[in-house]
């Protein structure tokens, strides 16, 4: 059975501190905390460049802003936990609606110039970081761009990061949200660089009725086995084939692959979700890949997740959902 190899297999959580405008725009060290004393080694902070810049002006970056991750990286190092610095939302493009990009990243020459710019000043702010620290997540689920486009953009930035610091390690997304290897960067492989897959499907048990997705709400009652995605029923053998081609491209290609996203919203019911959940990371770990939970604390994560179909445990002030713990602590 095909494998990946390269990476580290690790498991943890997204932080999302910095993630919308509305987020805190900070991390805190209790979370770190947390992660690596349940026996996690990894977090993935999904950024949005809006926080560091001024004025609106892509171009125009203060770096007294980005101190916020600064602090994130620390508290890595400290407590044994590598940190994967994701934009997810860079200049000229974001899977998130919450704003309209004054240019778009795939088309326009001067949003792939801010682009290479912010993550220059990553390579540069970070260089000296053990890739077992810390990595760089370029784009987070690229959708509607062909993947000539897509490989021109990442090339570019993954030149602009190495012309700073040759050997930090860089996970590129798949397309259509993060669902599709990319094969045809097959090369990059040899030049530090990964991709990172997605554990959301079927989406009609993963994202049932979440409010930011259009026409969750008229999906079908989850159940695993049997959830849809499209018009197509899903299966434990329906995924193990799709991240069999992940697992295959790993291999044929030398690249290493983590899972930088995954789970289910609150409104699955809980029994579908650690079925769901228990198949996913079994698959996963055949395969030597890695997960990240898209969040530790809220609607996809074990602690104060809100449902209403969980016995919650206190822990630390929180609401800790015990039962998904396990099942993620198996894996």
């Amino acid at each position: 059975m095909a494998k990946q190899s390269v990476l580290p297999r690790w498991r943890g959580f997204n932080l999302l501190g910095a993630f919308v405008m509305s987020s805190p725009g900070r991390f805190e060290e209790e979370d770190f905390q947390i992660v690596s004393d349940l026996g996690f080694d990894f977090v993935r902070l999904p950024l949005n460049y809006m926080f560091w810049i001024n004025h609106n002006d892509p171009f125009d970056i203060n770096e007294e802003k980005i101190s916020c991750v600064d602090q994130a990286v620390r508290w890595g190092e400290k407590y044994g936990v590598h940190v994967n610095v994701a934009f997810h939302r860079g200049p000229g493009y974001s899977v998130a609606g919450d704003r309209v990009e004054p240019f778009d990243l795939w088309r326009d020459k001067e949003a792939l110039d801010a682009f290479k710019l912010h993550w220059a000043t990553f390579a540069k702010r970070y260089k000296g970081y053990d890739n077992k620290k810390v990595s760089f997540d370029l784009l987070n689920e690229p959708a509607d761009v062909s993947p000539e486009r897509h490989a021109h953009v990442m090339r570019a930035a993954v030149k602009a990061i190495h012309e700073q610091d040759p050997e930090r390690l860089i996970v590129l997304d798949g397309l259509r949200y993060g669902n599709i290897p990319l094969a045809d960067l097959g090369d990059l492989a040899a030049d530090h660089v990964a991709q990172s897959c997605r554990a959301y499907i079927p989406h009609g048990v993963t994202h049932y009725k979440a409010e930011w997705v259009r026409g969750s709400k008229t999906f079908p009652e989850p159940a695993w086995p049997g959830g849809y995605e499209g018009d197509v029923l899903w299966d434990r053998e329906a995924l193990e084939k799709h991240y069999g081609g992940w697992a295959a491209m790993a291999e044929n290609y030398g690249f290493g692959v983590h899972c930088g996203e995954g789970g289910c919203h609150n409104r699955t019911p809980h029994d579908v979700v650690l079925k769901w959940l228990d198949d996913v990371l079994d698959i996963l770990k055949g395969y030597n890949i890695g997960y990240a939970l898209w969040n530790l604390e809220g609607s996809f994560g074990i602690l104060d997740s809100g449902r209403d179909d969980v016995d919650y445990e206190d822990y630390r002030g929180h609401k800790l959902d015990r039962q998904m713990l396990n099942v993620l602590l198996k894996y």
